[in-house]
């Protein structure tokens, strides 16, 4: 005799499989709008997520990667000219990131482009802010 399926592992399995689904749908997205503008999607992550100045730990954490990693990604975008490092107002270890004007009307076209067809485009405001809400729940932070 067999246990029947546990309903809870099941509706887990099937969440974990429409998250992923989704995030990959985000990340193909944001891939052929970030070569629509000559960017890589990590240069594209990182411009979307500079909201202001901050630091290159900072940046990293809201790309979720290293900082290494994110280093790598400002250092060329600071040779395009869309980044600039300045002295951090606190922490003189530490550098702020800062767009250029070109950088934030860059910035304007990215975000622009990423509202248009995007996959979670077919949600109003509310069940937007209600995903979110779920998410940010569920979210294990350390």
């Amino acid at each position: 005799m067999t246990t029947p399926p546990d309903p809870h592992a099941i509706a887990e399995r099937e969440i974990c499989g429409l998250v992923d689904a989704l995030a990959r749908q985000i990340a193909d997205h944001v891939r052929v709008r970030a070569v629509a503008l000559d960017l890589t999607p990590a240069q594209a992550t990182a411009l979307r997520e500079m909201t202001g100045p901050m630091t290159m730990r900072e940046l990293a954490e809201r790309m979720s990667c290293e900082p290494s990693n994110a280093t790598f990604v400002i250092d060329k975008l600071e040779k395009l000219g869309l980044v600039e490092r300045r002295a951090h107002p606190t922490d003189r270890r530490a550098k702020h990131l800062i767009l250029t004007a070109e950088g934030a009307a860059l910035r304007e076209r990215l975000l622009e482009l990423l509202a248009q067809d995007s996959p979670l485009g077919g949600l109003t405001p509310e069940q937007q802010r209600a995903l979110q809400d779920l998410l940010e729940q569920a979210v294990i932070r350390p």
